[in-house]
């Protein structure tokens, strides 16, 4: 059965193609978009669009929805998630504190809990686009890092808080502990991100990358580590743990990127240390500015603990 979906177009997406905008506001890939323009199923202010038209902020969007496809074989398993806290729940969103080891949702080759799968354990009602196992997913953290996550509850929230990502106006703020000391003990790393072409999984610094934007500053500097405060203004996968790994001061713990095994064993980490403290946004519901902390988990405290000791 079609599902008719209706909603307006956010200032953040003036000017946009009709292809480009509905694959941003759905979740979808842009040729999808655009087959379903190409097939008439699109209307913007009650008038039918091809997928080069461009959209106006404020005008309204009527897009028809075909019957869905076989599954993507990806589904979410309500179950509850231990050591998953809710930091902050309204009508229109739901911040979490996500423990390590949980990945943010299904995803091919994952087995293991999920945000998505704890939230609707929970009770948690999602109702936005895009793909069912990815509902209401607007960042994402590593499976091994842990820390604040943002999920939206509601169609308005999630295109809001996409498009607050999209624009760089989210405070993102890590903490890592580092080998050795960086210099300078502050500073930004401006280096493009690509897959990394000998490793299924793994990223690199490519020339032919995505710029990728990471801000730091020293906090404490010990013997053999530093830790340091990060702030991110791209979002790129393992944007923090390949720009270190790169400085040749990589994640403590994080072998997969080149850090000590035997340093990661004294300081009893099975992951990195790396931990998402702050999360700072415009709320899409009220406008007003948003800002929650977390404290570091006990794994990651002890490991800090050994280094300052």
């Amino acid at each position: 059965m079609s599902e008719s979906r209706t909603f307006p177009v956010p200032e953040g997406l003036e000017g946009e193609r009709v292809d480009a905008a509905l694959s941003r506001l759905l979740g979808l890939s842009r040729s999808k978009a655009a087959d379903l323009a190409a097939a008439g199923h699109v209307q913007l202010d009650g008038k039918v669009v091809g997928k080069s038209d461009r959209v106006t902020a404020g005008s309204w969007v009527d897009v028809t929805l075909p019957p869905a496809g076989p599954p993507s074989g990806l589904e979410v398993v309500a179950e509850p998630v231990e050591g998953m806290r809710i930091v902050h729940d309204d009508t229109e969103i739901v911040v979490v504190d996500k423990p390590a080891f949980v990945a943010a949702h299904p995803s091919v080759g994952w087995s293991g809990p999920t945000v998505v799968g704890g939230l609707a354990a929970a009770g948690y009602r999602i109702s936005t686009s895009g793909a069912p196992e990815r509902q209401g997913i607007v960042q994402r953290l590593d499976v091994g890092t842990s820390g604040l996550m943002v999920v939206a509850k509601s169609e308005r929230a999630y295109t809001v808080l996409k498009q607050a990502f999209r624009d760089r106006v989210v405070d993102k703020t890590y903490h890592a502990l580092v080998q050795g000391l960086p210099d300078p003990h502050e500073g930004t790393i401006d280096a493009p991100i690509g897959r990394h072409t000998g490793h299924d999984y793994r990223f690199a610094v490519r020339k032919d990358g995505r710029p990728s934007i990471t801000h730091y500053e020293l906090l404490e500097a010990h013997r053999s580590a530093s830790l340091l405060e990060i702030h991110l203004e791209t979002g790129r996968t393992h944007q923090i743990r390949v720009h270190f790994s790169a400085l040749h001061h990589p994640c403590c713990g994080d072998v997969t990127y080149g850090a000590d095994p035997t340093l990661a064993r004294r300081l009893g980490l099975e992951r990195q240390w790396l931990h998402a403290v702050r999360l700072g946004f415009d709320h899409p519901g009220s406008g007003e500015r948003v800002e929650f902390d977390s404290p570091y988990p006990e794994d990651l405290q002890h490991a800090l603990d050994v280094i300052r000791g």
